[in-house]
């Protein structure tokens, strides 16, 4: 049996995908340095036969070749993370988000193994249209706001893997994740459902940035990771991209009422202007919600896991 490549699997989407996977008798393969994520989160199956764990960059990684030969299947979920991270260390996300694709698509090409390649819903940029569908033209801000410097790099991305397929043959899946959340996520670098929920169990105020009226859908990690494993099966996913995300919508401000409420908190709500969180001339998206036609019509899945039940699980 081939073993699944899984790049960022002791992150958070990765490491339930790879527990998914060794559910499913694979044998898998992680690459992953732990800049940003954890060991921690493989703490489940840690000893598992059929897992097999390598720290490492995927740059640096001198088995890439034959790993990405030997595989069934590639997932390359590594990337830089985050707001803060992203606005903080410019150099670290664009190199990250860029220089590791690219390493990675011409070891794939090279055995032509499949691979999906792990996108965001960032690179619809600044548009205000009511849903986003992947056909859509993309609006991105100016280069001297940082905020924009992720969606460019992951888009720069996109259209290395399409290239990729386009002139190499390889079978190559984009999928855009609208604000994934759940157990083993951390607010460490600016995600806000963690960010709320750590505060309200310790009953600090949840600070909300902005005005809080720009709203999202949030999208518990087993549903994006049973999207990936059907896309994973499908032939007709290669070479297409796919949103994936919830269709409920909140504001970020109901959101954090909704927490309170959920967990049973006494926390206040503290407004905190975007200059302040961030740096002078942050743009936020006033709203991001994913139309889902193209996915449940490729694969016939669509999340539905209730917001607040997202909040239960990921508090436990």
């Amino acid at each position: 049996m081939k073993p699944v490549l899984v790049t960022g699997g002791a992150g958070f989407i990765g490491s339930h995908l790879v527990e998914r996977l060794l559910a499913q008798d694979k044998e898998v393969v992680v690459i992953d340095d732990l800049s940003t994520s954890s060991l921690d989160n493989l703490a489940a199956v840690q000893g598992h036969p059929g897992l097999r764990f390598i720290r490492s960059k995927v740059s640096a990684c001198a088995e890439l070749p034959r790993l990405a030969a030997a595989s069934d299947f590639i997932f390359h979920l590594a990337a830089t993370v985050g707001v803060d991270l992203v606005v903080k260390s410019p150099i670290q996300t664009l190199r990250n988000n860029l220089e590791e694709t690219e390493i990675l698509l011409e070891a794939a090409s090279l055995a032509g193994t499949p691979l999906l390649l792990a996108s965001t819903s960032e690179v619809y940029g600044k548009s205000e249209k009511a849903f986003f569908a992947e056909t859509d033209d993309l609006l991105i801000g100016p280069p001297y706001l940082g905020r924009w410097r992720y969606a460019c790099s992951k888009l720069m991305d996109e259209f290395l893997g399409l290239a990729y397929a386009q002139e190499r043959q390889l079978p190559v899946i984009i999928t855009r994740f609208f604000n994934t959340v759940g157990p083993r996520q951390t607010g460490r670098y600016g995600m806000v459902l963690p960010r709320f929920i750590t505060a309200a169990k310790q009953g600090l105020p949840l600070r909300i940035f902005g005005d809080g009226t720009q709203s999202r859908c949030f999208c518990h990690v087993q549903d994006t990771v049973e999207a990936l494993l059907r896309l994973q099966a499908c032939p007709q996913a290669a070479g297409e991209i796919f949103n994936i995300g919830s269709q409920e919508e909140i504001s970020i401000l109901d959101l954090a009422r909704l927490v309170i409420a959920t967990l049973q908190s006494q926390s206040l709500l503290e407004f905190v202007p975007y200059d302040q969180a961030y740096a002078p001339g942050f743009e936020d998206m006033v709203r991001r919600k994913p139309d889902i036609c193209k996915l449940e019509r490729t694969i016939g899945f669509r999340p539905q896991t209730p917001l607040a039940r997202i909040i239960e699980t990921a508090a436990l």
